[in-house]
């Protein structure tokens, strides 16, 4: 007769639901499991069968009970985790965002957006473009296997413990936040260079032929040097996304200090 001690069933379900609360909250925040393309249910089974494959792999769990409050507070623990690291890796595709809304702008396309059901929101449509270019070569990468790895080792290098994060942990999320800004303006740079100058020959060819009418002259001019720049870029664009993307795993595991 096979007889089981309630320690030995708290230490099984702590040793899968810790794991899939962590995995369960990084996919409901990270980008391309995020979306809305991906139904919940789907989103559900992925995470458990993530769960069930890395389980086996992982560090011994605390032993504490998980209906507990202290188990409770593990539980917590390992979904603000999660979502930090969500956090974390959706930075580097808000940064290609920023930079298609800063290229259409200029271009003079800010005012063209269309509902995008994947974010529920208005986007324009160069970042929507530019998000579809880098989602593409995220996944020619294996982006996605990537993801997986990186959440099997977070639990050897943010072990589920009884060690709280500091606050160090989540002021290094919210200084990841600059890197939207400061990676997204570079890429856009060269764009907004080319089409700076563009404008700027505009002024000195209305200055010497005022009879010209810049509004006809400038909209198109501006918005074909948008487009043939963006289409030479392009040709570049995948050195620039790689770093960016590599910068975006190392910070999956980078923002967590623990207290001191």
């Amino acid at each position: 007769m096979i007889s089981l001690t309630s320690a030995q069933i708290d230490a099984w379900i702590a040793a899968f639901i810790y794991p899939l609360a962590r995995i369960l909250a990084f996919i409901a925040a990270a980008p391309l499991w995020s979306t809305a393309g991906i139904p919940r249910r789907t989103r559900l089974i992925l995470g458990v069968a993530i769960t069930i494959a890395i389980t086996p792999s992982l560090p011994a769990m605390p032993n504490v009970q998980p209906g507990s409050l202290h188990g409770l507070w593990l539980l917590f623990q390992q979904m603000a985790i999660g979502i930090g690291m969500g956090f974390a890796a959706k930075i580097v595709f808000t940064a290609v965002d920023l930079a298609g809304e800063l290229i259409g702008l200029q271009m003079g396309l800010g005012f063209a957006t269309f509902y995008d059901p994947l974010n529920s929101s208005q986007t324009p449509v160069i970042a929507e473009f530019l998000g579809l270019m880098s989602l593409l070569t995220f996944l020619s990468l294996n982006g996605h296997l990537i993801y997986i790895a990186t959440l099997a080792q977070s639990f050897n290098a943010i072990p589920v413990s009884a060690i709280s994060l500091g606050a160090d942990s989540w002021l290094n999320l919210v200084e990841l936040g600059g890197k939207i800004f400061s990676a997204g303006l570079l890429l856009a740079l060269p764009i907004i260079v080319a089409l700076l100058i563009t404008n700027v020959a505009l002024a000195v060819l209305t200055r010497a032929a005022p009879q010209l009418n810049i509004f006809a002259l400038g909209f198109p001019l501006t918005l074909s040097g948008g487009f043939i720049g963006l289409a030479i870029s392009l040709n570049y664009l995948a050195a620039p996304l790689q770093a960016l993307f590599e910068f975006g795993m190392s910070a999956l595991l980078g923002f967590a200090v623990p207290v001191q």
